[in-house]
């Protein structure tokens, strides 16, 4: 089978590799749509915290497929089911995966990153993180669950009060997502600051109110601030957006051992509640896949860019350099 890896040194490689032998209770997955991202990047590029990736590695943790074999002692799925998988494994033992935070796992174990992930052929998985995706849900849909799910966490986290109103900064899939899930929480409002008026089309997709640049923010303020830029300059203007006791919720990463000065007084005078939020739980994937599978969410309008993965270098050039508007790149193995 064909496998997209990378050893952390700046290249990626399209190689043949053996198929994943299955195991008791797992099922053979071929991917159908696989997400590519700027994790996927600093993955590839070797900038990402070394205790998360074990090279060599197949990327690949945001992905859809469909099943083509099950082994001995499967139940619940069967050959042919649209799925997505659960990507961050938790060992349900510590008391982390007890107290039902399986994103801090303390035996961190994540497709894409500690194991091989879904740019290939084919994925081995264990029938208990496999989630079956109904009619309503497209493949696009599906692999865009895993960033959602990272949403979802951080907004369970934040739980923002009906009619808050929330302020995403970034225009990126995340950003996107952002804006998108909080409707679930039913708020005042929804503004979104991006740095990409070409961004227009996708940002009125995601049921944002008012889409703001950079250059044009005024002076209101927020309940609930969704820092999903990745950047120094939006996490420095969101300390500067929220109401007297409002919340920051921090998704965006901006680089392994990166600083930002922050000036403690304002936090502790303004009354501030800040979340960092990492990965997704078990709860927050669960809940992502129900808003789908019911039709109450769809996340297709995101996706912009679709090439085979036997072109995976136009699908990075995308995720680089096309112009917006520009959502999710997705490559189809």
């Amino acid at each position: 089978m064909l496998a997209l890896k990378t050893s952390g040194n700046g290249k990626l490689e399209l190689v043949e590799e053996s198929i994943p032998v299955l195991g008791m209770g797992q099922v053979l997955i071929q991917p159908v749509a696989v997400g590519i991202c700027a994790t996927d990047l600093e993955i590839t590029h070797g900038t990402i915290d070394p205790a998360y990736v074990n090279y060599p590695i197949t990327i690949g943790h945001e992905w859809s497929g469909v099943v083509v074999e099950c082994g001995e002692g499967v139940k619940r799925i069967n050959i042919g089911d649209r799925v997505v998988v659960q990507g961050i494994i938790p060992c349900e033992k510590c008391r982390e995966c007890k107290g039902g935070h399986t994103n801090r796992c303390e035996v961190y174990d994540e497709y894409g990153f500690t194991r091989n992930g879904a740019a290939s052929s084919a994925v081995c998985a264990q029938e208990h993180l496999v989630h079956v995706l109904t009619a309503k849900t497209s493949d696009e849909s599906g692999a865009l669950v895993e960033p959602a799910a990272v949403v979802t966490t951080g907004l369970l986290k934040a739980n923002p009060s009906d009619n808050a109103r929330i302020l995403v900064i970034g225009d990126g899939t995340i950003g996107l997502l952002s804006a998108k899930l909080a409707r679930a929480w039913k708020p005042s409002k929804v503004d979104l600051v991006g740095l990409r008026p070409e961004q227009g089309p996708l940002v009125a997709q995601a049921d944002v109110d008012t889409f703001f640049l950079t250059s044009d923010v005024n002076d209101e303020k927020y309940d609930l601030v969704i820092e999903a830029s990745g950047s120094k300059s939006g996490f420095e203007m969101s300390m500067t957006k929220m109401i007297r006791g409002g919340t920051l919720l921090v998704l965006g990463l901006i680089g392994h051992q990166e600083t930002i000065p922050l000036a403690v007084d304002d936090l502790v005078n303004g009354d501030f509640t800040m979340y960092g939020s990492f990965g997704y739980t078990s709860k927050a994937w669960a809940k992502t896949v129900e808003l789908l599978n019911s039709g109450e969410l769809d996340l297709t309008f995101l996706v912009t860019h679709k090439f085979p993965l036997t072109q995976w270098e136009l699908g990075v050039d995308a995720l680089l350099n096309a112009p917006a508007p520009r959502g999710k790149v997705l490559l189809l193995p």
